[in-house]
């Protein structure tokens, strides 16, 4: 894959697949070599449900009651994806573009393509998403530069270090498919890094050490409110006074038989609630995360904690309705090995807790349960069966906990293929 895709697919690639291309379809043009890169993937998956709470915040939802067992087709993690990158060198600098588009595989009304389903709600599973659309230029001597749409730069080592963002995880629909892709270790170990509007520096590596800091739109995560009704979108937005912040910094390794990377995030915001006065509050999380890999055996520890930034998508459940913030934190352990087959197998287990802000503080923004931890255990296989494509089966035990006690579980099992190209 293009490494000017890497935050999204060849990430995904070159940690899991035994066999990963180096390029995508390179086409020669002028000043421009024009690189067209992505995959498409599809999975069939079969989910068993239990319980029936609404857990605001929960990872699971409840089951309908005549039905114990759900099956559906849909993409995974990774959505199917094209993405158009431009490069050139021009004046001393190292000039580029990538514009890319993701479309789904599965859609939940009687046409198939989505054309019945009102407005833009998410019950669309058919959207084309536009996740990357930047321009980027630096000089290996000083840095780059990046302006635009791309991966949040916190918490964006944890998903792409991530087994299932070549499979499924959770997230499979308790009522079908309804999302142009599944969570995978989203909310079960880490928060999403999401794709954010950015102005970002990066450094030039420095002997395996590089750092980044970025400017990002701070009413991505916060200061919306979104409603569905009938399908349709509603959004009230408060303006927010201060760009988010958010950096990183790492050191990648290599000796003998053994690699690996040590990297450390973090991101602040200053959110402002109200329209008509100054309330508010400062969100603010960090993280730290080693990928280690010894011939056939990989290893990924991750940990993160925060205050204000709730838990699964950034600012989500993240204060009381009085404005109190929640403390959250969770993490990932996950093995890996790659058998004589080149199958490379995975175990993981995650977890993502939610703390209340005070003894009275039990429910969510919609009144329901509050969440109190979100769980999964996979277990996964990863098979190249060419240098292109890889087949992929997984089982994923995935609960959702509240404070009062209560729970929803689900498990999952997947089968289906990723191709890259």
């Amino acid at each position: 894959m293009n490494k000017n895709i890497k935050l999204a697919v060849a990430g995904a690639v070159l940690a899991l697949s035994a066999t990963a291309a180096n390029a995508g379809i390179i086409i020669p043009a002028g000043d421009w070599t024009l690189d067209i890169n992505g995959n498409v993937n599809g999975y069939a998956n079969f989910s068993k449900l239990k319980g029936t709470t609404t857990i605001d915040g929960g990872i699971v939802g409840a089951r309908q009651a005549h039905q114990d067992n759900n099956q559906t087709i849909s993409t995974g993690l990774l959505p199917a994806w094209i993405g158009f990158t431009g490069k050139t060198r021009q004046n001393d600098l190292d000039v580029e573009f990538t514009i890319s588009m993701q479309p789904g595989i599965a859609a939940n009304d009687i046409s198939g393509d989505g054309a019945f389903v009102n407005g833009t709600a998410s019950s669309n599973g058919s959207k084309v998403l536009n996740r990357q659309t930047y321009l980027s230029f630096g000089d290996k001597s000083w840095g780059s530069i990046k302006i635009g749409k791309d991966l949040g730069v916190f918490a964006s080592d944890a998903i792409l270090n991530d087994m299932t963002l070549l499979g499924v995880g959770s997230g499979v629909g308790a009522n079908g498919p309804g999302t142009n892709t599944t969570n995978g270790g989203i909310g079960t170990g880490y928060i999403y890094a999401a794709w954010k509007g950015q102005i970002a520096y990066t450094t030039p590596n420095f002997n395996g050490f590089q750092a980044t800091v970025a400017l990002t739109n701070p009413n991505q995560p916060f200061g919306v409110t979104r409603t569905v009704a009938d399908g349709v979108y509603t959004e009230s937005t408060v303006a927010q006074d201060r760009f988010g912040l958010e950096g990183k910094a790492s050191y990648s390794f290599s000796a003998d038989a053994v690699s690996g990377k040590l990297w450390v995030s973090g991101a602040s915001y200053d959110v402002t609630t109200s329209a008509t006065s100054n309330n508010g509050y400062t969100a603010s999380v960090a993280d730290i995360g080693l990928n280690l890999n010894a011939g056939n055996a990989g290893l990924t520890a991750y940990y993160y904690k925060g205050e204000g930034v709730g838990t699964t998508l950034l600012g989500s459940e993240g204060t009381n309705g009085s404005g109190g913030k929640r403390d959250s934190d969770g993490g990932y352990l996950q093995a890996t090995y790659k058998l004589p087959t080149a199958t490379k197998i995975g175990l993981a287990y995650g977890v993502s807790k939610l703390d209340k802000f005070n003894g009275s503080d039990n429910t969510g923004s919609t009144g329901a349960a509050l969440v109190s931890e979100n769980n999964r255990i996979t277990l996964g296989a990863y098979h190249p069966i060419t240098k292109h494509l890889n087949l992929v089966a997984e089982y994923n035990d995935v609960e959702a906990k509240t404070h009062s006690g209560l729970n929803n579980k689900q498990e999952i099992g997947s089968l289906g293929a990723i191709l890259f190209f």
